[in-house]
């Protein structure tokens, strides 16, 4: 049976329940790369012109931390997961750009694309099919998955609404989870509210019945599906946070419009914008997080 490869960036956040579930159904054995590293980001550079973003850079960097420990690297191709929307076309790239970055490292994928009529379950059918397994066998681990990624999600949304209630100073950390859960970028933010004793509520804990009516309350149509989430957490929580806090990777096309969004509509929510480009200085970000938590305290309006 072979070792499947799982890189932890980019799309791994949004699916890794989905995925990890869906082999520990088929009992396929996987391996996922180690958080990352500043080493791991220098690989990735070496790889992509100075203009690729930084959470791209990041994701080749993981391909090269884990291309020796498997037989292969799952790499999904995904165009469309709603009609008449898109995600980041780095996404549907993917499957291209680390088979030539990369040209020796095999690759197993599967494409979703609603608008082309190709969905996620004929997806991982056919992920199923190249491992061996049937389609009842690949139907039914799909569908084991798509229960423990269900049963996810009401969790975080869960956890998200507890805290609206809290007590202490609130912050919306609002960014995609693979910018927010990485331990370069996200994590560095994380651990100095945490250390300052205030409560985060992540974008990604939005409930997901309630995505598409609140970013009607912003724009009547986004044709970046995974940035709506971002626009809805903002309209969901607002009214419930102290402050929030916009994390991006420059130069994410899609983050900026929906940046731009945001910030028009924040009225007298207070906002702070911080965009990664490289490895910036600890000591900006932290100075920056501090006058932050300052004009919280102090009820000054941005």
């Amino acid at each position: 049976m072979k070792t499947i490869g799982l890189p932890k960036a980019l799309l791994y956040y949004h699916y890794h329940i989905l995925w990890k579930t869906f082999f520990d159904a088929l009992k396929v054995p996987y391996v996922e790369s180690k958080k990352t590293t500043r080493e791991m980001l220098e690989k990735g550079k070496e790889k992509c012109i100075d203009e690729t973003c930084l959470s791209m850079k990041i994701f080749l960097g993981h391909i090269a931390s884990i291309k020796n420990q498997c037989d292969c690297i799952l790499i999904p191709r995904i165009y469309s997961i709603e009609k008449k929307e898109q995600v980041c076309t780095n996404f549907n790239a993917l499957y291209d750009l680390v088979r030539n970055v990369y040209p020796k490292v095999s690759i197993i994928n599967y494409n979703v694309d609603v608008k082309h009529h190709h969905s996620e379950e004929n997806g991982f059918i056919h992920l199923g099919k190249q491992l061996g397994f049937s389609k009842k066998e690949s139907k039914n681990a799909y569908k084991i998955a798509k229960k423990k990624e269900k049963e996810h999600n009401q969790l975080l949304e869960e956890q998200g609404r507890k805290k609206m209630h809290s007590k202490k100073t609130k912050i919306l950390l609002l960014g995609h989870p693979y910018n927010l859960e990485d331990d370069l970028i996200g994590k560095r933010i994380i651990s100095y509210l945490k250390d300052k004793d205030i409560e985060i509520i992540y974008s990604y804990e939005v409930p997901k019945e309630k995505v598409n009516t609140c970013v009607q309350k912003i724009s009547p149509k986004v044709h970046w599906t995974m940035n709506k989430e971002l626009l809805a957490s903002f309209i969901y929580f607002k009214d419930h946070v102290d402050g929030t806090i916009l994390l991006t990777a420059f130069p994410c096309g899609p983050d900026s419009l929906t940046n731009e969004m945001i910030l028009r509509k924040k009225g007298k929510n207070k906002v702070l914008l911080l965009t990664f480009e490289d490895l910036n200085s600890d000591v900006a970000i932290l100075t920056r997080l501090e006058s932050f938590l300052d004009m919280l305290k102090g009820g000054i309006h941005l």
